[in-house]
């Protein structure tokens, strides 16, 4: 089982490259908490049959397993995945791939909030590692010039939104690799998405946005469907199937499939591609992430 746990992480995060690239963009024209709300209550609903006779297992969680689960639900769920849908829909006619590798500085929020929510210790090369890929995500979005944000273009907007996604998924990661000690990877999938559904529908309904759901189009519905069954049940399954079994640091360095995969799909699909100053800035970010997860321990 360890064996394969690297592989389905290298997987999944393939997948959620393929969904900021291809899938995701296209739904730009709906409230994001309604996409968000849609797309988690689509693998809910596909679920439930499969575990409807666990639920009296439920009863057998403690206090602090619900508590992460809801605290997955809301900054995985729910604040994270509408921050970075957020980011993809302001560039949706620039790079998209910018928005997803600055989103990949993840797991220097996730080792900083291990520190301070789990007290585990930082080494001294973690401010090292960690300013180099900030310094890279800085040289990819803006490359040698001072950002403009009067200028009408939306990417710092969108890496500000970006980073409130990196920063969400990081709590998430931390409180996943707590959520699943009681509980297996399948069940820990299921009631990721039924209690990011009860969040949404409460976002949904304080926000007003339900009643654009007449608006989505049967184009819109299909690519829905083709999130459920690629990018969110599958890709969150094979996720925690892999997280269940190998160390935080471990799934870090195989998610940088994910920005891997952004930036290959962005120029083959849209054409787009960094230039020079921009690649070096890839390069610094991703080295600075991979040697920031080589320090967890």
């Amino acid at each position: 089982m360890y064996r394969l746990a690297p592989l389905a992480i290298i997987i999944a995060a393939a997948l959620w490259g393929l969904d900021g690239i291809v899938l995701r963009p296209s739904l730009y024209t709906l409230p994001v908490p309604l996409v968000v709300l849609i797309e988690s209550s689509i693998v809910a609903i596909l679920l439930t049959p499969f575990f409807i006779k666990k639920f009296s297992l439920f009863k057998n969680l403690e206090l602090k397993d619900w508590f992460s689960f809801a605290a997955v639900a809301f900054f995985g769920g729910a604040l994270g995945t509408m921050a970075i849908t957020k980011a993809l829909f302001y560039v949706n006619y620039a790079n998209l791939s910018v928005v997803v590798l600055i989103q990949k500085l993840q797991p220097v929020f996730a080792i900083s909030l291990a520190a301070i929510l789990l007290k585990e210790k930082l080494q001294k090369e973690f401010y090292l590692w960690a300013g180099i890929a900030l310094i890279g995500a800085y040289l990819m979005t803006f490359g040698l010039h001072l950002p403009t944000l009067n200028s009408g273009d939306k990417t710092p907007i969108a890496v500000l939104f970006s980073l409130i996604a990196a920063i969400s998924f990081g709590s998430s990661t931390v409180f996943s690799k707590r959520a699943l000690k009681n509980v297996g990877f399948e069940t820990g999938t299921y009631l990721r998405f039924l209690i990011s559904s009860f969040v949404m529908i409460l976002i949904v309904l304080f926000t007003g946005d339900y009643k654009s759901i007449s608006e989505v189009s049967n184009i819109q519905w299909i690519v829905f469907l083709i999130i459920a069954f690629t990018t969110g049940g599958p890709a969150i399954f094979l996720y925690y199937y892999g997280l269940k079994s190998v160390p935080a640091s471990v799934s870090a360095i195989c998610e940088l499939s994910f920005p891997l995969t952004a930036v290959l799909l962005e120029y083959f699909v849209r054409g787009n591609m960094l230039d020079f100053v921009q690649w070096v800035g890839v390069i610094l970010l991703l080295f600075g992430i991979l040697k920031v997860s080589t320090l967890s321990k």
